[in-house]
């Protein structure tokens, strides 16, 4: 990015205010200092206008579906409303269901108990865990990760010519599911072109939006993908709630996710003593229960100001900080920053990254202690791919973010930095000094294991 490139992105957008911006946090060597989160990829802090909205509405929240009083009539207005508005972030197809969940994990649960028998799911090992696992009652094929888009491309495509080949696309439906953007390494990926790949070959693809939503538009028909899910505590709305919306001819065939109220249309007693149960073809087939209107309200609001911010601007400035980043470990030797693709594939504001010399948690927990940047270590759910990225075996097991290895194992683990529309620049830039100052100069206080952590010793 050019430097007049990085002044208009600054210009154009400013940070969007966000909760606990204002937070200050102890320091082990003294004093106070602003909280500086860099861990968005796991979770971004609500805007301030979902909470604002969010404030507005509690008062009178009531139960959704289920009552003639106004509180409820308004909150089950309140909630098919924005379930129309988090269609429309998407652009969906007019016949698209939108289901509203409780994460990205839980909507690709959903899809997975959704699929017709007989399915076979093609899914590449760089996937974040809740795309890779849910798929354990289908016949799946685990794909190699590729080094450059273009082969994730021609990977799907062999896999899925084999199938051809052995005549299973007439005897059984397929299904790919592909992330949008990685949570380990920030690098987008060919969806558009992997799409056109598994309709070419019969299938159906699913899209993992979790870490592309919040940094890029995502448009349903543009991508043509079959169903996108995504999560709203990453979309700046931290309430439990997420999205799956796509095709709604295997979700009107499939068993509800949930049997209970809310799925159920009608249900009447048998003569020899059982129970019919005629259940909805709609969104609410999947819904049993009383439904998170606030979490689905969240979302709304969310993609409302992010929409009204306009991306491009978004875009701009991520892609500014984005730079400013790699562009200061860089000048780190002992950094090493981990990518599949290439230094320049494009990206959103995820970076990992592992420093000779340094147990990865040894370092995010003196980012922490020592300079109040929050950041993630570990595995980052993602464990076939960090361990490929950092040279180990793919199938060799560890748990999320703990930085011990398994006895017998190497111990492998990564430091992930993430940002996006509510960062300062401040925080990127004392993330870049501090990175500096403790491979320079190491760190300032001691540490010791404790539950499988990197603690401050005391």
């Amino acid at each position: 990015m050019s430097v007049s490139t990085a002044a208009a992105a600054q210009t154009i957008c400013a940070p969007l205010p966000v909760l606990g911006r204002d937070v200050t946090v102890p320091l082990v060597t003294g004093g106070e200092v602003s909280y500086a989160a860099l861990d968005y990829a796991a979770s971004a802090p609500a805007l301030q206008r979902v909470w604002d909205d969010v404030a507005a509405y509690a008062p009178y929240y009531g139960s959704v579906h289920r009552g003639a009083g106004y509180l409820s009539q308004l909150s089950t207005d309140l909630f098919e409303n924005a379930r129309r508005t988090v269609a429309e972030f998407l652009d969906c197809r007019p016949d698209d269901q939108l289901v509203f969940t409780r994460s990205t994990t839980d909507s690709l649960n959903l899809l997975a108990a959704a699929l017709p028998a007989d399915c076979q799911v093609f899914v590449f090992e760089t996937e974040h865990h809740a795309s890779l696992l849910p798929w354990k009652d289908a016949r799946v094929t685990y794909l190699d990760a590729p080094r450059t888009p273009r082969q994730a491309v021609a990977t799907l495509e062999s896999a899925l010519a084999g199938r051809t080949a052995s005549g299973q696309e007439g005897h059984g439906p397929a299904l790919v599911c592909v992330t949008g953007a990685s949570n380990v390494t920030g690098e987008l990926w060919p969806v558009r072109e992997l799409a056109a790949a598994a309709h070419a070959h019969g299938a159906r693809i699913v899209l993992d939006a979790a870490q592309l939503a919040p940094h890029h538009p995502v448009s349903v028909r543009d991508l043509d993908v079959d169903w996108v899910a995504f999560s709203g505590h990453k979309l700046y709305a931290p309430f439990g709630s997420g999205v799956l919306a796509g095709r709604a001819d295997w979700l009107r065939a499939a068993e509800p996710y949930l049997a209970g109220g809310g799925a159920s249309r009608k249900v009447t007693r048998r003569q020899d003593g059982g129970v019919d149960v005629e259940w909805h073809e709609s969104a609410a087939r999947h819904e049993a229960g009383s439904p998170n209107v606030i979490g689905a309200y969240s979302i709304a609001s969310a993609c409302k100001a992010l929409t009204e911010a306009g991306f491009d601007a978004l875009v701009a400035r991520e892609q500014y900080l984005v730079e400013k980043v790699r562009t200061g470990l860089a000048e780190v030797p002992e950094v090493r920053i981990l990518s599949l693709f290439g230094d320049d594939a494009p990206r959103v504001g995820v970076i990992s990254f592992v420093v000779d010399g340094w147990n990865s948690s040894h370092f995010a927990a003196a980012l922490s202690a020592e300079y109040g940047i929050g950041v993630r270590d570990g595995l980052f759910c993602a464990h076939p791919l960090v361990r490929t990225l950092l040279g180990s075996d793919p199938q060799s097991q560890g748990e999320c973010g703990a930085p011990e290895a398994a006895p017998g194992e190497k111990s492998l683990n990564a430091i992930r930095v993430s940002f996006g529309a509510g960062t300062p620049d401040e925080h990127v830039d004392r993330f870049v000094a501090a990175v500096r100052e403790l491979v320079t100069v190491g760190a300032k206080w001691t540490y010791r294991t404790e539950d499988g952590r990197c603690v401050p010793a005391v």
